[in-house]
């Protein structure tokens, strides 16, 4: 053995320290409420969804700068599911044993023992068709942005269902943390310097691009309008109406009203 031989450090490696990012109190557990914390576990807008979104999107990146934003912020949110699932814990807790509570939610209860697995709510498993990942980085960072703004209102509708201060509290941080992360992913957009409506590399065609389709077109049942607005009109915007009933348009088009039918006709038998 060469005595003289050295050994490089270990690295680049997950370590796990033992106390949460945020830590979590429950008063009175409620394990129904619970169920509903799992789909911020295993849920398609869930933190595991975002941690590995943003991890395996990182891995892909060949942008140094915005590979290192990637990688902290689904680092974060694995911290983030530690959290969820121990204040999902903490209010399943009494699935373990109470039987009135294991009757409310027998898959948690028999299944899992009270515990939280990767499911969501409503029971459904968590699945890799939750991620978006194009490899495109700007179109990424634009599913991340829409990816925390969905988690940010889950957030708001947990607050929402529960009473016990502790949890709120937790929510609290982790609903703010989503904006936090939407305004990095914003700037980190913004920063490439691409020009608002440019995706990818081969440019739109001509004209067509600047065509919008009134595909929805008259008054609805509780006075829904045709609308104009900055979308549709304004710059290089042209209105295109109804381009599927173009063929069938004619001299009345548009002035017809619900009793002006053509007349039946009726043989001189009634028929």
């Amino acid at each position: 053995m060469d005595s003289g031989a050295t050994h490089a450090p270990v690295a680049g490696m997950y370590h796990h320290i033992k106390q949460l990012m945020y830590t979590v109190r429950v008063g009175v557990p409620d394990p129904r409420f619970g169920n509903m914390l799992l789909e911020q576990f295993g849920g398609a807008n869930g933190e595991l969804a975002a941690a590995m979104q943003y991890s395996v999107q990182g891995l892909n990146c060949e942008d140094p700068d915005r590979k290192d934003l990637l990688m902290d912020i689904g680092t974060e949110e694995l911290s983030h599911l530690e959290v969820v699932g121990t204040l999902a814990r903490m209010h399943l807790k009494p699935l373990k044993n109470d039987r009135r509570a294991a009757h409310a939610d027998p898959l948690i209860a028999i299944a899992g023992g009270g515990g939280v697995n990767l499911y969501n709510s409503m029971g459904d498993p968590w699945t890799a068709d939750y991620l978006k990942i194009t490899g495109e980085l700007d179109v990424d960072l634009r599913s991340n942005i829409a990816a925390e703004a969905r988690a940010k209102i889950v957030y708001e509708r947990l607050i929402n269902f529960t009473d016990d201060p502790g949890t709120i509290e937790a929510l609290q941080f982790l609903m703010t943390r989503e904006i936090t992360h939407m305004k990095a992913f914003t700037l980190a957009l913004d920063s490439l310097g691409k020009p608002e409506f440019s995706i990818g590399r081969i440019p739109p065609t001509p004209g067509l691009v600047d065509q919008y389709f009134n595909d929805s077109t008259g008054v609805g049942d509780r006075g829904e309008p045709d609308t104009r607005g900055p979308w549709n009109q304004g710059g290089d915007w042209e209105l295109v109406n109804a381009p599927a009933f173009q063929e069938l348009e004619s001299e009345k088009a548009g002035t017809r009203q619900a009793n002006d039918r053509e007349p039946v006709h009726s043989s001189p038998d009634g028929r």
